[in-house]
């Protein structure tokens, strides 16, 4: 899909890869919805976009989730493309993950991401078409220690996102995942912190063994997914031969 006047909401659009992603599409042409909590950085960040608007939402809250629908819709009469992007990491080992922690990063990967899924579909049959790409985690394709809560949830997000595109074939929306890796971003800053298990240093071995990536570069490789429509983008061709034990 072209992007050029078409309508895309980002999540997580006021940092890192969903800052980058709104900037380059805006640069493509694309008429943006900068969704995000941060509704400062929403505000400069939309006065610099052209033809974009801030939608302040909470990606855990369904209420906000489909009033960031209804609100793109009502300004731009439309919606193309839906990037879900807005996502947080959690470390910790299975044993002492909390578990109202992993609920929290399960319905803000996970669940946010679906119900957006869900109130935009219609909206795009009604259209005759669309593009959804849901930002996975290139740790969804290995084990890494202490990361298996998150983990687990780009695994779901993926899995959710290739059955959704099988499913919504016939109405002409695509669905597609990206795996990005180690990006440079706040990412790793604002992970929730908990307990780790005795692989702490092999834990930091395994995301210290390869070079990170920008979040312009990782924008690029979205972009290329809209369009062309590929069911799996990976940031690096080695991450498609990732074996299960992530070495």
């Amino acid at each position: 899909m072209d992007v050029q006047n078409k309508v895309v909401i980002v999540t997580g659009a006021s940092s890192g890869i969903g800052l980058a992603t709104a900037k380059l599409l805006s640069e493509r042409g694309a008429k943006v919805a900068l969704v995000s909590r941060s509704k400062e950085k929403l505000e400069t960040l939309s006065r610099e976009l052209p033809d974009s608007i801030k939608v302040t939402a909470d990606m855990t809250k369904i209420p906000e989730i489909k009033r960031m629908v209804e609100q793109t819709q009502e300004h731009f009469g439309r919606v193309d493309i839906l990037i879900n992007n807005a996502g947080q990491g959690y470390d910790a080992s299975v044993e002492k993950t909390d578990i109202d922690t992993f609920h929290y990063i399960f319905d803000l990967d996970v669940i946010g991401p679906l119900v957006a899924m869900q109130q935009l579909i219609p909206i795009m049959r009604k259209q005759g078409g669309g593009a959804i790409i849901n930002i996975s985690s290139g740790t969804a394709l290995m084990y890494l220690p202490n990361m298996s809560a998150y983990s687990a949830s780009k695994r779901a997000l993926a899995s959710i996102s290739l059955t959704a595109r099988e499913e919504l074939k016939k109405d002409n929306i695509v669905v597609s995942v990206v795996y990005p890796y180690i990006t440079l971003t706040n990412f790793e800053k604002n992970t929730i912190k908990g307990p780790l298990g005795d692989s702490r240093e092999m834990a930091r071995a395994g995301r210290a063994r390869f070079q990170a990536d920008t979040a312009e570069y990782v924008a690029q490789k979205i972009l290329e997914g809209i369009e062309t429509g590929e069911a799996e983008i990976f940031v690096h061709d080695w991450m498609k031969k990732m074996s299960s034990r992530g070495d």
